[in-house]
C-alpha cells in the first residue's frame, strides 16, 4: 500500500508518528507532502517550521515539552542578536536550528530545489518515511488585518508569533500559490498513491495552502486515491494553536462538521471520501461523506497508529 499524508507541522507531525508506525505493520510506503505557506527568510536564512518539525519529530529530535523546535536547544544566537537590537526581535532562532537553516540556506543559494535540500537534510535524520515540500517555488501565506490602525497584509509568521492572532483578521492570502507547481516526487506520490490522508493539521494554514497549488488540489480531488480526512476539531475546540481563530476569519463553524464541511464530499467537487471524527462527536454529520467516530486524541504512539487503522478502514 502507498499512503500519501497532507500534513502541516506539530500536530501533523504527531500524527505522522502514527502512520509510520502502522505502515511498518502492514508494510506499506508513506510520503508526506508538507506545507511551506508558513516558510520565511529570517536574518538572511530560510526557515521551514512545518518541515522541521516534521523531520525532527520523525527523527526524534522535536521538544516533547514546547511541541516544537529541537530537545535541549539553546538561545544564545538569539540572545546575541538582541544585544545588537537586529529586528524582527519577536522571532527567535534556536542555537540547534540555527545549523538546519545555515545548510539549507546554502544549498537553496547553490541552486538546489527546496525538495532535494529536505531529501538531503533527511539524511541526517531518517524520518522513516519520504518527506516533500508541497512546492519548490515560493508560496508563503500572509494575513490581510488591522495593525496599530492600518489595515495591512503581513507574513503568517508575524500574525501568529508576534501577535498571537489576536488583531482583527479579515483573510488570507497565499502569495505565489497561482503560479506553483508541485515540488519533485509530489505529482508522482498523489498519481501511485492508494489512499490520501489530510493530517489534522491547521485546515486554512497548513492544508489549504498545500491545495492551493492547482495541481495539487486537482490530482486529490480528481485523482484515483480516495481521501480521508482526520478532524483537528475535538468536542467543539481545536487540538491545538489557533484553528479557531483561522476558521472563524473564513466564517466556518469551529466544529468537526464544519471543518469536514469545508472540505467537502468529492461527489460534488470538494475532497472527501471520509472523514475521521473523535467519539466526543459523534453526531457529527457531513451529507455526501462517510463518516466515524473514534478516539482522536494523540496520547501515544500507539493510540495514533490505531487511529491510523481507523482511517484506512473507511475506504476499504
Amino acid at each position: 500500500m502507498r499512503i500519501v499524508v497532507l500534513t502541516g507541522g506539530i500536530g501533523g507531525a504527531r500524527f505522522l508518528v502514527g502512520v509510520r508506525e502502522h505502515a511498518r505493520a502492514i508494510g506499506a510506503d508513506v510520503t508526506a507532502v508538507v506545507n511551506v505557506g508558513d516558510d520565511v527568510r529570517m536574518h538572511g536564512l530560510q526557515i521551514c517550521p512545518d518541515l522541521d518539525s516534521v523531520m525532527y519529530t520523525l527523527g526524534g529530535a522535536a521538544d516533547p515539552e514546547r511541541g516544537w523546535g529541537r530537545v535541549g536547544e539553546t538561545w544564545v544566537v538569539k540572545e546575541e542578536l538582541a544585544k545588537y537590537a537586529v529586528e524582527p526581535s519577536w522571532f527567535g532562532l534556536g542555537d540547534k536550528d540555527t545549523a538546519t537553516h545555515l545548510v539549507r540556506t546554502t544549498m537553496l543559494n547553490a541552486g538546489y530545489p527546496l525538495s532535494a535540500v529536505t531529501a538531503a537534510l533527511c539524511e541526517r535524520w531518517q524520518p522513516g518515511i519520504t518527506m516533500i515540500p508541497a512546492t519548490d517555488d515560493r508560496l508563503e501565506t500572509h494575513v490581510v488585518c488591522d495593525v496599530e490602525g492600518e489595515r495591512k497584509a503581513i507574513h503568517f509568521q508575524e500574525w501568529w508569533v508576534r501577535y498571537r492572532g489576536n488583531v482583527p483578521t479579515h483573510r488570507f492570502v497565499f502569495v505565489g500559490a497561482e503560479s506553483a507547481k508541485p515540488a519533485a516526487g509530489v505529482a508522482d506520490a498523489l498519481a501511485g498513491a492508494d489512499v490520501i490522508l489530510i493530517a489534522p493539521s491547521n485546515p486554512v494554514v497548513s492544508i489549504a495552502p498545500i491545495l492551493a497549488v492547482p495541481e495539487i488540489r486537482e490530482a486529490v480531488a480528481n485523482g484515483p486515491a480516495p481521501v480521508v480526512g482526520v478532524s483537528p476539531i475535538i468536542g467543539g475546540s481545536p487540538v491545538r494553536g489557533m484553528a479557531d481563530k483561522c476558521l472563524a476569519t473564513l466564517e466556518v463553524e469551529v466544529s468537526a462538521a464544519g471543518v469536514g464541511r469545508m472540505y467537502g464530499p468529492r461527489a460534488e467537487g470538494g475532497l472527501l471520501n471520509g472523514w475521521l471524527v473523535d467519539t466526543s462527536d459523534a453526531g457529527a454529520e457531513v451529507p455526501g461523506v462517510t463518516t466515524r467516530a473514534v478516539p482522536l486524541w494523540m496520547k501515544d504512539e500507539a493510540t495514533t497508529a490505531r487511529m491510523v487503522a481507523d482511517a484506512l478502514e473507511l475506504v476499504r
